[in-house]
């Protein structure tokens, strides 16, 4: 769909959120009147602008478990839209008692339904109603291989079996398109379907790479524990990280799960 400037557009400033937000709403059904479950909420990216497209004869309910977040949001807000509401709420395990929605929507949420994603999964469409739809993203299998590939390289150059079967862990964690496509097709959704758009990012070398937004956080912080002598992490590290040429271009795939509830 064609995402239009209004009051709550997604937001310029962000260059994560909002790129994997935008292949959210390629797929999300959306429409006036809708009541939406966004998990995962975060400051607010989409559920602004979901809030704004449902209007005041729908609803959106926002849920994240970190309460900062949900602060943030909620200052945000500054009680606009009356009919958005941002919940401190665990997504993986939500209440028997919580309300059936009619889409459930999660942007850059798959990777927060650890351990067990497929059973958070099956909690979260307990909560979707007959006929909704559920359509989440996040970065799928093959995300910034490059920078593994370089940091796999410069750990078997120093020896370091231990750290190099961590890092293998952590880059097997990550799920394929294919892989989530599977949780929707044993849960017996219909209509689904599993996409991915290549996101190119740009960053300078040392500690621009290594400080970099988009990359520390949740990746390179994921190489970083793979060490337990912090000096060897650095070291190995800034070796990497002074290397860009071999790894450009640094690609994410962004993929946007989607599936409809059966109603019989």
């Amino acid at each position: 769909m064609t995402i239009q400037t209004k009051a709550w557009p997604l937001s310029s400033q962000d260059d994560w959120s909002t790129p994997f937000a935008e292949v959210l709403l390629e797929q999300l059904d959306l429409r006036p009147g809708l009541t939406i479950l966004d998990i995962a909420s975060g400051h607010g990216i989409p559920a602004f602008y979901l809030a704004e497209q449902v209007g005041p004869t729908g609803s959106v309910t926002g849920i994240d478990a970190s309460r900062s977040q949900v602060a943030s949001a909620r200052a945000i807000q500054r009680g606009e839209l009356p009919w958005l509401r941002f919940e401190c709420l665990d997504m993986r395990a939500l209440p028997s008692t919580y309300p059936v929605f009619q889409r459930i929507t999660g942007n850059l949420s798959v990777m927060f339904l650890r351990p067990n994603r497929f059973e958070a999964m099956k909690g979260l469409i307990e909560h979707l109603e007959p006929g909704g739809q559920l359509v989440v993203t996040f970065p799928s299998l093959g995300t910034f291989d490059s920078i593994w590939q370089r940091i796999d390289q410069e750990m078997s150059r120093h020896g370091l079996t231990i750290e190099r079967e961590r890092l293998a862990a952590h880059v097997a964690e990550r799920p394929s398109a294919a892989e989530a496509r599977g949780w929707l097709e044993q849960l017996n959704m219909e209509r689904i379907d599993a996409i991915e758009r290549p996101l190119e990012v740009a960053s300078g070398s040392g500690q621009r790479f290594l400080q970099h937004p988009l990359l520390r956080g949740g990746f390179l912080d994921d190489a970083y524990e793979c060490f337990e002598d912090a000096g060897l992490a650095d070291e190995v590290m800034t070796r990497v990280s002074l290397d860009l040429e071999s790894m450009r271009p640094l690609i994410a795939q962004r993929c946007a799960l989607s599936g409809w509830k059966r109603t019989g």
